[in-house]
């Protein structure tokens, strides 16, 4: 949902500077009572005209403590994500283990350093598929 336009909000506050009650003004320009209201209280306690911002970019907690993530990761490299936010808690970060998750891919580090917890291969599979080739279709 997108917020309402500034020269609706302007309208709002001008029909108030005016004298005009909050009723005829959502009826006169058809929005909702709570919203002229919302649009006043938010001209009187920050004198803000404008609408507060929708989405944006959001700096990670952890972002400036790369190096310090990747040598922790490094000695520990089957730590998990649950024990790697509890390590930042110990740090006053708090920060839930999607968003740590994300911030680590962006940094492209991952926790699967060992060949073992690799995605498994189906190697007989692979091994008929040599054998196959070998045959004819009529044999």
């Amino acid at each position: 949902m997108a917020a309402y336009s500034q020269d609706l909000r302007d309208r709002v506050l001008r029909g108030l500077e005016r004298g005009e009650g909050a009723t005829s003004i959502s009826r006169r320009l058809e929005v909702s009572l709570r919203w002229v209201y919302h649009v006043k209280d938010r001209y009187d306690k920050d004198g803000e005209r404008s609408a507060l911002q929708i989405g944006g970019y959001r700096r990670s907690r952890v972002a400036g403590m790369e190096t310090q993530i990747r040598a922790w990761i490094q000695n520990t490299p089957d730590m998990t994500l649950v024990e790697l936010s509890g390590r930042l808690a110990e740090h006053n970060v708090t920060i839930k283990t999607t968003a740590l998750w994300h911030q680590l891919d962006k940094w492209n580090l991952s926790f699967k350093n060992n060949a073992a917890r690799q995605r498994a291969r189906a190697r007989r599979r692979a091994s008929r598929t040599s054998r196959v080739e070998g045959k004819s279709a009529h044999a």
